[in-house]
């Protein structure tokens, strides 16, 4: 992978770029290229042969049986990539230097792959173990331009996968990506062997597929004006009314999507959501909601709130009408054996006020709300398994009784799957926090917006989705697991990119390899490898667990400062003159002694390859004294989340950390010698967050001014207060905002505690920056 340019935004993104293609005249006398072997996820069998390889030109052909359609396609998909990579051409026929072989009595998805003196032949039996075979081969070609041809080693991999499930679930209910943006993600899951996308596509915020049956589900449901002040200002000419943001699929590009994931052997998995999440559909047909609550009313358009939502489902018989009458629709597009059917976060407080519910409940024979819940799982399972099809849901499914034939996604930790295999379901394991890609996968003030608990990349690999405490003969029932990319956050396509890369490469390993075969320290080196794939496809991948921190400890006119990484991986490169870091530059081998001027960059090799931006360290009085709002500490820790701006509506977002039930931060240890002033940069966000009964315990300190002000204290938030600075010059307006005042002199050191005053929930107040000034 050569050494490039690097681009970046909130979160710097891995995207090196490497040479073109030569010319044909350029290749002449070249030698072909030699390709360190490289496969992930990593196989059962590896074996090189004693001596031998193979030249693989730069034009060939790849071969299949005559009449074997699928094997075509894996063939046209290997050739794809081929080109891409390697800039490889490969011609189907029947005849090649790669060859496309069915062999009997293989396991399923198993293949081999051998590469002797005469060529690549790939064996499989089924449709996915040939494209897997097909895959392995793209790895060994490298990804650098090779117009001289490839050379080969001789050697045989025998693989197949440890689980059955190897998943990835994309939400769009929160926004909608589009069908191109899909399938360059099911290109990637298949690149990297993994069977099974979970599309989660309506909730409380969107309904995102086409109901025949029932046209207001997106007439309605797929729109909303999303919350604050910039959208609610964003007026259409049109309509004279906010602009509308959404998006649904037709049927047939649902069609489309679906035979598109089958000839990558991906099988997706839909999700309605039952008996919650039900905001958009209650809103497109009213009559499904509780409506006998004296004061509720049913919501009349999608909701602009991240969170849990109140509404539920009615449990009368028309709502079964109407469910059957979607899930009708949703077997015939997704031939698939799961649906999905939610079942989490079903707050039952409407059922429990509702006199109609209470005295169904009753009707039916039912202990109480949960059970209710129970009683629509089973119908639905039973119409389900009466069209073939499996039901799956959240592990909530198991508080109300769980239906014979139902699998169970274990979210809540691992302790639901745990359960449901312990009595003999079957279970796939997508545990929050460790495999939720909304999670950051670091700390660092440069990750995008998202919930900032980290789950690093190592988290994720290391992740064992069979319990310790599993019987023996019950181990069967775990199927694999899933990783889920939640989107409240996600605003746009490259957030979802470097939430999912490089933290899928672990997920990829950790439910394909046999447990034996995993080893982090390992792995990391065929990371460094598939990033070059990565780039070279045009896929953008964080890099900051890679990326240099800085610690430092200033003495005087002298500055020690700490340079590490989170993944403690490859070697971290520095300059002191602005410049970016190279391979000459020094390496960090120590804290660095530096004088009290300028600025420090580093950068981060994995041998001669970049594996993170450069990153600057201002060395300078004044940079040392400015912390950016993800470096400041949370005085609690109840609801942590980065959230993002609400404006502007195009452009950059500035990304903000704050715990939505305590909004208050802590500067430790800040340099306070000879300070009279503080500038505080913030901003002013909605407060769009359904906590059902959790929205009594979020603080507010009510204003002692209009408008509310910035209260600063110290030492800490026991202290007295230093500073006060008033909002009401800045309130009303988009995107970040500076207000600046004075502060009682402190001597040298202390902690300084923030806290907003308002006049009640909305708006949110967050600090992006904080400054102290002499």
């Amino acid at each position: 992978m050569k050494a490039g340019k690097w681009i970046g935004g909130a979160v710097a993104a891995l995207m090196l770029w490497g040479c073109g293609n030569q010319t044909d005249e350029a290749a002449k006398g070249a030698a072909p290229l030699d390709v360190p072997v490289s496969v992930l996820p990593t196989p059962g069998l590896l074996q090189f042969a004693e001596e031998g390889f193979f030249v693989l030109p730069p034009k060939a052909g790849i071969a299949v049986a005559a009449g074997d359609e699928v094997a075509a396609k894996a063939a046209a998909f290997v050739a794809t990539y081929a080109e891409k990579l390697a800039g490889i051409s490969l011609t189907a026929g029947t005849e090649g230097a790669v060859r496309f072989v069915r062999r009997d009595g293989m396991a399923a998805e198993a293949y081999r792959l051998i590469v002797s003196g005469d060529g690549v032949t790939i064996e499989a039996s089924t449709d996915a173990g040939l494209l897997y075979g097909g895959v392995s081969f793209l790895e060994l070609l490298g990804h650098e331009p090779a117009p001289a041809g490839v050379r080969l080693k001789a050697l045989t991999i025998e693989d197949a996968p440890r689980f059955g499930w190897r998943g990835l679930m994309l939400d769009e209910a929160r926004h909608f990506r589009g069908k191109d943006f899909v399938k360059k993600l099911l290109d990637q899951m298949a690149l990297l062997k993994l069977n099974t996308f979970h599309w989660h596509l309506v909730d409380d915020q969107g309904w995102r597929i086409e109901i025949k049956g029932y046209p207001k589900l997106t007439e309605v449901g797929a729109w909303r004006v999303p919350a604050g002040r910039a959208a609610a200002e964003d007026i259409d000419p049109a309509t004279g009314k906010p602009r509308l943001y959404g998006g649904f699929y037709t049927q047939d590009e649902i069609r489309e999507v679906v035979a598109y994931a089958a000839e990558r052997a991906i099988t997706i998995v839909p999700e309605i959501e039952v008996p919650g999440h039900a905001t958009t559909p209650i809103a497109a047909y009213p009559e499904l909601a509780v409506n006998d609550i004296p004061g509720v009313t049913a919501p009349t358009h999608a909701g602009s709130e991240w969170g849990v939502y109140t509404t539920l489902f009615n449990p009368y018989e028309p709502t079964f009408t109407f469910l059957e009458g979607v899930l009708t629709e949703i077997v015939d597009l997704f031939p698939g054996r799961y649906v999905h059917i939610g079942g989490d976060e079903a707050v039952k407080d409407q059922w429990k006020a509702s006199p109609g519910v209470q005295a169904f409940i009753k009707e039916k024979g039912l202990t109480d709300e949960e059970a209710l819940q129970g009683y629509f799982v089973e119908r639905l399972d039973k119409w389900l398994s009466s069209h073939g099809r499996i039901l799956i849901g959240w592990d909530e499914i198991l508080e109300g009784g769980l239906s014979e034939n139902a699998t169970v996604m274990s979210w809540r930790g691992t302790e639901g799957g745990l359960e449901a295999a312990s009595h003999g379901h079957d279970v796939v394991m997508s545990p929050s926090p460790t495999l939720y890609f909304d999670f950051l996968a670091t700390e660092r003030a440069d990750e995008q917006p998202g919930r900032p608990i980290a789950q690093s990349l190592k988290t994720v690999y290391e992740f064992e989705p069979v319990p310790a405490e599993l019987a023996a003969d019950k181990r069967h029932h775990i199927l694999g697991a899933q990783a889920n990319t939640w989107s409240e956050h996600m605003r746009t396509d490259d957030r979802v990119e470097t939430a999912v890369f490089p933290r899928i490469a672990a997920l990829a390993e950790m439910t394909w390899s046999d447990e034996g075969k995993r080893d982090f320290s390992a792995f990391l080196p065929r990371l460094v490898d598939q990033l070059g794939r990565w780039q070279a496809m045009g896929i953008r991948v964080s890099d900051t667990g890679f990326a240099p921190a800085f610690t430092a400890d200033r003495d005087g006119d002298r500055v020690s400062v700490t340079v590490a990484n989170q993944l403690g991986y490859g070697d971290i490169r520095y300059t002191l003159d602005g410049s970016a870091p190279t391979l000459a530059s020094p390496a960090v081998t120590a804290p660095l002694d530096l004088p009290l001027e300028g600025k420090l960059r580093a950068a981060t090799f994995a041998g001669s390859v970049p594996i993170a931006a450069p990153r600057d360290f201002g060395l300078d009085i004044a940079s040392l004294r400015t912390r950016m709002g993800g470096d400041l500490k949370h005085c609690d820790n109840a609801l942590r989340l980065r959230l993002e701006d609400d404006g502007p509506l195009g452009g950059t977002r500035v990304p903000l950390n704050i715990d939505i039930m305590k909004p208050c931060w802590l500067y430790e240890d800040a340099d306070l010698e000879g300070v009279t002033k503080i500038r505080v940069s913030v901003s002013e966000l909605p407060f769009n967050f359904e906590l059902a009964s959790g929205i009594a315990a979020v603080e507010v300190q009510p204003e002692e001014t209009p408008g509310g002000e910035l209260i600063v204290m110290a030492p800490g938030c026991g202290g007295d207060r230093v500073a006060t600075l008033p909002l009401a010059p800045i309130t009303g307006e988009t995107g970040v905002a500076t207000i600046e005042g004075e502060i009682a002199p402190l001597g040298e050191e202390a902690t300084l505690c923030f806290r907003f005053t308002r006049p009640g929930f909305d708006p949110l107040w967050a600090i992006h920056k904080v400054e102290l000034l002499n």
